[in-house]
This record gives C-alpha cells, sequence and structure tokens, in this order.
C-alpha cells in the first residue's frame, strides 16, 4: 500500500504544484479557509508539524504566520515541490506516516495534517506518534474526508465496516486511481481519544467566495457534509 500511495502522489505532484491553489475549489474554497480559521493568526515562536505536506501549501502559509515548519511527505516529488514552493522558509523529509516520525519526543507545539489519514489503514500508531512528538498542550488539527459523504457517494454495504474505497480523479496535468479508507464517525473520533483529547469537531461550510466562483458547488457543500476537521490536544 506504501507504494501504491507513494506512486499516486508522484504522478499527482506536478497538478498539487500549478493546479490545485485554484483549479480545485473543494481545496480553495472550502477545506483551506476551514482549516486555516481554527488556526492561531500569529505562530511567531512556534515549532508546527505538517503532516502530508504535498507540494507545500499549508508550510508556507504556517510559515507566513512566523511559525517553524518541518513538512513531511511520503512522495518525493511533493517534497522537490514543496521544496521550490518555500524556499528555505521550511525545513522538508520524505517519510511515510506508517512509520515512526524522526523527531525527538515532544518537539512540536501544533501538527496540521491536511486530507491524508484517511490513505492510512490504521490511525492508531500515528496517532501515538503524533501525541508523542507533540508538547504538553500541543494541538492536533486535522481533516479527512466525513464519512456521511463517502458512505453515500460510494456503494458500500456497511456503515460501520472500514472500507478500501477507490475513485479516478480527472485532473489537467493526470487521470489516476486513487484509493483511501472510509471509516464510521465513531471510529475516527474513537481512535483519536486513545491518543489525545478531542477539543472540537468541525464539519466545516464553504469559503462565501465559493459562491461567486462555483454557484453550485456552494450549494451543495451548504447542506452536505463533505470534509471533516478535528482538533484535539495532548
Amino acid at each position: 500500500m506504501k507504494h501504491s500511495i507513494e506512486d499516486t502522489y508522484d504522478k499527482l505532484a506536478r497538478t498539487y504544484e500549478v493546479s490545485t491553489d485554484e483549479g480545485s475549489p473543494y481545496n480553495a474554497f472550502y477545506e483551506r479557509p476551514a482549516m486555516m480559521s481554527e488556526l492561531e493568526e500569529d505562530l511567531t515562536g512556534k515549532k508546527v508539524l505538517d503532516a502530508g505536506c504535498s507540494a507545500g501549501w499549508y508550510s508556507e502559509q504556517l510559515a507566513q504566520r512566523g511559525a517553524s515548519v518541518t513538512g513531511i511527505d511520503i512522495s518525493g516529488k511533493m517534497i522537490e515541490s514543496a521544496k521550490r514552493r518555500v524556499g528555505d522558509r521550511a525545513k522538508f523529509i520524505q517519510h511515510d506516516l506508517s512509520n515512526r516520525l524522526p523527531f525527538e519526543d515532544q518537539s512540536f507545539d501544533l501538527i496540521v495534517s491536511s486530507l491524508t489519514l484517511h490513505y492510512l489503514e490504521d490511525w492508531d500508531p500515528i496517532l501515538k506518534e503524533f501525541n508523542r512528538v507533540l508538547k504538553r498542550g500541543g494541538m492536533l488539527v486535522f481533516s479527512v474526508h466525513h464519512p456521511f459523504m463517502d458512505f453515500t457517494k460510494f456503494p458500500t454495504n456497511d456503515y460501520f465496516q472500514k472500507t478500501l474505497l477507490s475513485e479516478t480523479w480527472k485532473k489537467p496535468e493526470v487521470t489516476i486511481n486513487v484509493t483511501f479508507y472510509r471509516r464510521a464517525m465513531q471510529d475516527i473520533v474513537n481512535a483519536v481519544t486513545r491518543h489525545l483529547t478531542v477539543g472540537e469537531l468541525i464539519e466545516p461550510k464553504p469559503d462565501k467566495i465559493m459562491k461567486v466562483k462555483e454557484p453550485k458547488s456552494y450549494e451543495y457543500l451548504m447542506t452536505n457534509p463533505h470534509f471533516l476537521i478535528i482538533k484535539a490536544y495532548k
């Protein structure tokens, strides 16, 4: 599975680098504004881990808010894209999140993970690692597919059964098959609470700019949850 994910995102790296900022409204006008609104405007002096940094959008935003940022991603091509985008304003490491994190205990004040964890079958190892590398009082903020969205969009007979799903993404630069795991809401929450204290569960609404740029998507997202954001603390 690791090599499948790595290969998939190596192939998507160019798309994430040049097209996603404006070409993907669900990222640009929905998930990203919602995630960033949950973070402090001033992160000066904070050490932040961008877990699943992709092409570096979040790392750049976090650095602009004053944070000392380390980004990790399974894809070497994504790491290259992130370095081109952010330069020396952040540090980037190729790393598989299913393995032990290459950091000392209590290294970070904040961990941000955008639309990444649903690619992992087992959350317990990485959440245990997030707990280990977070400082006391540190916060994890992550987004994943909303289980309601995955359950209604993809054919499956059992909501409570963790299921490997597949979807074809048609991007300007590539058409590719992507696989990820759907799990019940209780499994998501319970996995987090085994390692951290859940502070808030957020079912985000789109930014108002989406109503102008993508009115059909805006109306859909105002009445249907698509992503889920969780804030948790050590």
